[in-house]
C-alpha cells in the first residue's frame, strides 16, 4: 500500500540534525512535514534550513496537526512517556529516541497505552539494523557455544562536564534517567539482548569517582541471559584518555568475537589458531535502515519489531544495575 507516512518531530536538537533527521526524507513515503521546540526562533531557523512546512512551540499543537500522521520524539527522556502517550492517544503512531523512557516503570505506562489503543511505538535502537551488527551477528556462529560477554567501556570527561554551572541535560537523573551510563549503554544491552535473549538477572554497583557531576560516572555490573549465558560490565566516563576503550568480546567453545558499539574498529574473530579482521562501512545516517523498516510497516509493507515492548526490558536492566528497582 502507498500510504503516506507523514512525519512531525517532537525535538529538534543534534540527533535529528545528523543521526536520524535527514534519512525521513531520503525513504519512498516519507516525509517531515512538520518540527516542534521550545526556542521559537530556533525552531523556526531548523524548519527554514530543512524546508519543512510547519513548526510549533507547543507538542499538542503538532499532534492535532491534521498533515501529521506519524510523530518523532527527539527528547531528552524524561518527557518521552508523556509526548508518546499524547501522541497514541491521538492515533498516531511513534518513534522514540532512546532509551524508550527514564524508567522502566515509564515503559510500562507506554506499553500500556500502546495496548489499549493499538497503535505501535516504535525505539530508535538503529543498531540492530546496521551492516556492522548485522555482520556480528552473522559470524557468531563462528564462536561456537557462547559461554561468556564483557562489556568494557572507559571515555574521559567532555569538556561541558566541568561547567557545574551548565552541565549537559545526560548528567541530570531527573532527565536522562542517570548519568551518560543511561545513555549510551542501552545501546549496548539491547544489542546484546536482541542476540542473546532477554537478561533476566542484573546487579550492579555504581560510584561518582570524579566528583563532576551528581550522578553515578562509574558502573560495574554483572547479568545473565534467558539462555543462562553469563556477562559482565564495566563501564568509566571519567577514565583517563589513555584508558579509552569501546569493546564487548563474547567468548565461546571455538573462539571469540570482539566489536566495538560506538566506534565502529573492526569486527574480530580469533579461533582455531586464525584471526580474522572485518571492516564493515555505514550508511552515513544511520537510523536509515531502521527507519526505512518503520515506514515499512506503517505502509503494511513489512512488520518492524524493533519496538516498544522489545526496547523496554533494556529500561530494567538500567534501572537493576542503579538500584532504581529492588
Amino acid at each position: 500500500m502507498n500510504i503516506a507516512v507523514r512525519w512531525g518531530f517532537i525535538g529538534c536538537g543534534e540527533a535529528t540534525e545528523k543521526k536520524s533527521g535527514p534519512a525521513f526524507n531520503l525513504v519512498k513515503g516519507s516525509e517531515v512535514v512538520a518540527v516542534m521546540g521550545r526556542d521559537k526562533e530556533k525552531t523556526k531557523e531548523y524548519a527554514r534550513r530543512h524546508s519543512i512546512p510547519h513548526w510549533y512551540t507547543d507538542a499538542q499543537a503538532l499532534i492535532d496537526d491534521p498533515d501529521v500522521n506519524a510523530i518523532y520524539i527527539a527528547t531528552p527522556p524524561s518527557s518521552h512517556a508523556t509526548y508518546a502517550i499524547m501522541a497514541m492517544k491521538a492515533g498516531k503512531p511513534v518513534y522514540v529516541e532512546k532509551p524508550l523512557a527514564a524508567s522502566y516503570e515509564d515503559c510500562a505506562r507506554i506499553n500500556r497505552i500502546s495496548r489499549e489503543t493499538g497503535i505501535p511505538c516504535f525505539v530508535a535502537y538503529y543498531r540492530r539494523y546496521l551492516p556492522y551488527f548485522l555482520k556480528v551477528k552473522e559470524l557468531l556462529p563462528l564462536v561456537g557455544q557462547v559461554l561468556n560477554v564483557q562489556i568494557r567501556f572507559a571515555v574521559p570527561p567532555r569538556d561541558l562536564d566541568y561547567n557545574r554551572d551548565n552541565l549537559p541535560w545526560r548528567v541530570n537523573p531527573d532527565i536522562a534517567g542517570g548519568g551518560y551510563f543511561y545513555d549510551l549503554a542501552p545501546h549496548q544491552i539491547d544489542l546484546l539482548q536482541d542476540m542473546f535473549g532477554c537478561i533476566l538477572y542484573a546487579e550492579g554497583y555504581a560510584a561518582n569517582r570524579g566528583g563532576l557531576y551528581k550522578a553515578e560516572d562509574t558502573v560495574s555490573a554483572c547479568f545473565k541471559f534467558e539462555s543462562g549465558i553469563p556477562g559482565s560490565g564495566s563501564w568509566c566516563f571519567v577514565s583517563d584518555e589513555s584508558s579509552k576503550e569501546d569493546r564487548i568480546e563474547i567468548f565461546g567453545s571455538k573462539g571469540s568475537l570482539r566489536f566495538s558499539v560506538f566506534t565502529f574498529e573492526p569486527i574480530v574473530f580469533k579461533g582455531e589458531g586464525e584471526v580474522k579482521e572485518y571492516n564493515i562501512p555505514n550508511p552515513p545516517y544511520v537510523q536509515l535502515p531502521l527507519i526505512r523498516n518503520i515506514v515499512e510497516h506503517l505502509q503494511h509493507k513489512a512488520n518492524c519489531n524493533c519496538d516498544s515492548i522489545s526496547a523496554t526490558p533494556t529500561n530494567w536492566v538500567l534501572d537493576k544495575i542503579l538500584g532504581k528497582i529492588i
